[in-house]
């Protein structure tokens, strides 16, 4: 409760005075002081977000909903409302990638949005393809004797035919599955073959598709802003969601055998045990979660 009277306060009162003394003390507006102070990621970005979000200024409020053809365009109309020099190049640079950072994941988001809506469709030659492909990662010493099999089983799915348990993800739970399959094969196969334990085992492709469901969820809500606003000076592209969900896969791999939960019923608990730990590194503006560190 105080914390939400102090974020009304401040926003309402406290944020106006505070900007207004320290334009008087250092003669520039809270952009110029943002685009100018921290360096290029998150940080800067998610201050730039909150600054046009915060302002009274309709044409700065509107710069977060710019889209990226019209950015140069946002960053000259900001500059001339802002009495800022257009030949100042580092603000307009700056705010130049800023803008395209908010733009992009917004992009992003429905770009993921879209693919999480088709479902999977066992007639579509491509998504079969798909399907096949990923049997063949996973289990390239085995044929899969039919398209609709108990070997389905042998990475993780619930029944004879995949494509009920991608009912919830759509095509972006297959996406997610093959992609960290062709561009992390050996984690992947290491990962489905511990996933077989006796005693710690888990159901690879399903955790897999709760795991998409995870990132998705991350991406929609902004949690994932300050991981891609580091990862990527520009617009975030479907590969970096992909690189995080690889991320995941790993983590929670890793999490689940450290754990050592008492068996797979208490799956649920130890996903959210494992989500908000996610959610916490998320919190930190210097965070960059992907397996290429």
């Amino acid at each position: 409760m105080w914390a939400q009277i102090w974020g009304f306060l401040y926003d309402n009162y406290i944020r106006f005075w505070l900007k207004w003394v320290l334009r008087l003390l250092t003669g520039k507006c809270e952009l110029q002081r943002l685009l100018g102070g921290a360096e290029a990621g998150a940080r800067r970005t998610l201050g730039v977000e909150h600054s046009l979000k915060s302002s009274k200024n309709k044409v700065l409020r509107n710069a977060v909903h710019v889209e990226e053809a019209e950015v140069e365009k946002c960053v000259r109309d900001v500059m001339k409302e802002k009495k800022i020099e257009q030949k100042d190049a580092g603000f307009k640079t700056n705010l130049h990638i800023s803008l395209l950072q908010i733009s992009g994941y917004k992009k992003l988001y429905l770009n993921v949005e879209n693919l999480r809506k088709v479902p999977y469709d066992s007639e579509n030659e491509e998504h079969e393809e798909q399907l096949i492909e990923l049997w063949n990662l996973l289990m390239p010493h085995e044929n899969l004797k039919a398209r609709v099999s108990k070997q389905w089983c042998d990475i993780g799915f619930q029944g004879d035919d995949p494509k009920t348990d991608f009912r919830g993800m759509g095509l972006l739970g297959l996406v997610n599955l093959v992609y960290f399959s062709k561009h992390y094969t050996d984690e992947a196969r290491q990962i489905l073959s511990r996933s077989n334990h006796p005693k710690l085992g888990y159901s690879y492709a399903i955790v897999g598709i709760n795991l998409t469901e995870m990132a998705y969820s991350l991406l929609k809500n902004g949690a994932l802003k300050a991981h891609l606003y580091n990862v990527v000076s520009g617009l975030p592209q479907m590969e970096h969601f992909h690189q995080f969900y690889c991320y995941l896969v790993y983590e929670f791999d890793k999490f689940w055998f450290e754990e050592e939960p008492e068996s797979i019923m208490h799956f649920n608990q130890y996903r959210e045990k494992f989500h908000e730990k996610i959610k916490g590194l998320l919190l930190d503006y210097n965070v960059v979660l992907t397996l290429q560190d």
